[in-house]
């Protein structure tokens, strides 16, 4: 059994799934997901929330509950040989404790972000889980006197890099202008961020294009969103081929998350930028105790790119940046530079396919079935 909760969750899920049918074709699959899932051949039992943030999750509130309710009652009644837990720390370490009860051995992939707020949930998770594997190798030592195995396996993510084509080709398969630059705006893949990120991107586009008119601006998007304002011609939308548009473009605006670091493994320079509701804010700022939001600067332990957060995510600071990497060559190459460090850490593409090794090795599969 998988619980992913959110979209990049179900995504790694999604690729988790896939490498175990590879291992074990027999194995049936029940889960908490989305249609990446199920498409994989998860048996879904409840379907993940897109909410962010306190007041996105309280409008959710109903929907979590009931989602738990299912994931509880699925493992009394049918006591899969593993749970494996996908982040969505509040939800899914709720459903290790019933777990756990059951019986049910785990494993924790993708752990929470206790590095940055809340470190008293390592020992909880240490309490409950048999494993966990985790995505960032700074993360190992978090969990080192705990008493948890714990496995640096890399990022899934690394597994969707496969660009193996000059950006003219690129262009070319995304059907727009071979000889024109493009600058990729990315205002993030769940509908309430892109909602709230929306009007702001437009604004960069129109500060881009007013400037450089040559200059062709592309948003990519997932299938199941869209932008709900009134779009200029200047401005092309791309669906399910982000890594594409991305690769193509000579720098890129993009909403914190794990974009940014499918941007930095692509080479491409950028910008990070994010906006959430006041109240999500307010306790972000209390509770949160890093310097850096971004998975990219993070990694690197110091600003490689420029985070626009809140009320500084305006269109006049996010253009300023972007004009920057694109006409001071020295500013562009540096950070070119330090984008490839981090693809040297974390461009292995074997996260999936050990983390279902693990699963396999932990509910007591052999080699060849279920």
């Amino acid at each position: 059994m998988i619980s992913a909760g959110e979209a990049s969750g179900e995504l790694y899920g999604a690729l988790l799934s896939r490498e175990i049918r590879k291992k074990w074709p027999d194995a049936e699959t029940i889960g908490i997901g989305g249609n990446r899932m199920k498409n994989e051949g998860v048996q879904l039992i409840a379907s993940m929330t897109s909410a962010i943030g306190i007041t996105e999750t309280i409008r959710h509130w109903r929907e979590i509950i009931n989602s738990f309710r299912k994931a509880k009652e699925t493992l009394i009644s049918q006591k899969p040989d593993i749970l494996i837990l996908i982040d969505y720390p509040d939800f899914n370490i709720a459903l290790a404790k019933k777990a756990k009860t059951a019986g049910i051995p785990i494993l924790y992939y993708v752990s929470p972000q206790v590095w940055a707020w809340r470190k008293g949930r390592v020992k909880k998770i240490a309490s409950l889980v048999n494993k966990i594997a985790v995505l960032f190798p700074f993360e190992v030592d978090i969990y080192k006197n705990t008493g948890l195995e714990c496995e640096f396996v890399g990022h899934p993510i690394a597994e969707l890099i496969d660009i193996n084509h000059t950006k003219e080709e690129l262009k070319e398969k995304l059907g727009i202008d071979t000889l024109k630059k493009v600058i990729a705006l990315l205002p993030g893949s769940r509908p309430a961020e892109i909602k709230k990120h929306q009007h702001l991107i437009i604004k960069v586009a129109e500060k881009i294009h007013n400037e450089f008119p040559d200059m062709q601006i592309i948003i990519p998007l997932v299938s199941g969103t869209n932008i709900d304002e009134n779009i200029p011609d200047y401005i092309r939308i791309i669906y399910d081929r982000t890594n594409e548009a991305v690769a193509c473009s000579e720098a890129a605006a993009v909403a914190s998350g794990t974009a940014t670091l499918e941007t930095a493994l692509l080479g491409i320079p950028m910008v990070v930028f994010y906006k959430v509701s006041p109240l999500t804010f307010f306790f972000a700022k209390l509770l949160v105790k890093v310097k850096f939001v971004s998975l990219v600067n993070i990694l690197s332990g110091g600003e490689v790119v420029a985070e626009l957060i809140q009320k500084n995510a305006t269109a006049e600071k996010i253009f300023t940046e972007l004009k920057r990497i694109l006409t001071d060559d020295k500013y562009r190459y540096n950070m070119v530079s330090k984008l490839q460090k981090i693809k040297e850490i974390m461009g292995r593409k074997t996260a999936s396919s050990h983390v279902a090794s693990m699963a396999g090795k932990l509910a007591g599969w052999n080699s060849t079935s279920a």
